[in-house]
């Protein structure tokens, strides 16, 4: 489908030390799809980025750039961005990484979707998607987090950690961003969670991963262990929740029996 019966699209790129990736990957957005904007938010970037960034906002009307004044974590840089794409009226709002991971010659798969969705995830883990250049064990940390989501939050989205998205508006308008507090790699799955929880549908379709070739890697076995435990501490409080509103349900039927 035509990206014009979408409305108007932005992809966010969160970026912190991408100086080596970001001209390479907002060039080949650009060429991918020229009908979408791109909004890059810089979390003040030693190596560069930045002015990297403002280079390519000079030279193309349709990039621009967000300067944060410190490293926030991948969920405050988005969150930022969502907010001013939101107040500048962008019916589509999409998230992908600057490092090469995300295909922008793939984003056609997510728009496509989008029209019988609330929120499109470019999911490694569905029939058709595949990760290149991964270490076997990354692999099976990714594959055995995104299970325990499922069974933690009783959700059945295969990759809810994955960051190639599409949100329509008034997705991210009914979910309330302002009580999202999650700022790290738990963001991505709060926000596929509050999306279903919301009532809304989300698509999951196809991509194939490829791990970074320039750069070095933010997810060190640390930060992916701490994301787990952090999953696993909001997730339990969420089904804490979702007890007592089943038990409130209960009790309501009973009372009018």
């Amino acid at each position: 489908m035509s990206t014009t019966e979408l409305g108007r699209i932005v992809m966010v790129i969160p970026t912190f030390n991408e100086a080596t990736n970001l001209e390479l990957i907002v060039g080949r957005l650009r060429a991918a799809q020229p009908d979408v904007d791109v909004l890059v938010v810089d979390d003040n970037s030693p190596d560069g980025t930045g002015d990297i960034a403002d280079r390519l906002a000079a030279a193309d009307t349709q990039v621009q750039v967000l300067h944060r004044t410190a490293k926030g974590g991948l969920g405050a840089a988005y969150l930022h961005g969502f907010d001013v794409a939101l107040e500048q009226g962008y019916d589509v709002i999409g998230e992908m990484d600057a490092d090469g991971s995300h295909q922008p010659e793939q984003l056609h798969r997510l728009l496509t979707a989008l029209v019988d969705a609330d929120l499109v995830i470019g999911s490694r883990y569905v029939p058709g998607g595949s990760i290149v250049n991964w270490p076997r064990r990354r692999e099976l940390l990714s594959r055995g987090g995104n299970i325990y989501v499922r069974v933690l939050l009783g959700m059945g989205v295969k990759d809810a950690t994955a960051g190639f998205r599409l949100f329509r508006r008034h997705t991210l308008e009914k979910i309330d961003l302002e009580s999202v507090t999650s700022t790290g790699y738990v963001f991505q799955t709060d926000m596929a969670y509050r999306t279903i929880v919301a009532g809304l549908r989300v698509v999951e379709v196809p991509i194939e991963f490829i791990e970074r070739v320039r750069g070095d890697s933010k997810m060190s076995g640390q930060v992916a262990s701490e994301s787990l435990k952090k999953i696993t501490r909001w997730g339990l409080h969420e089904r804490r929740l979702q007890l007592r509103r089943a038990l409130s349900r209960r009790e309501g039927r009973g009372s009018l029996g």
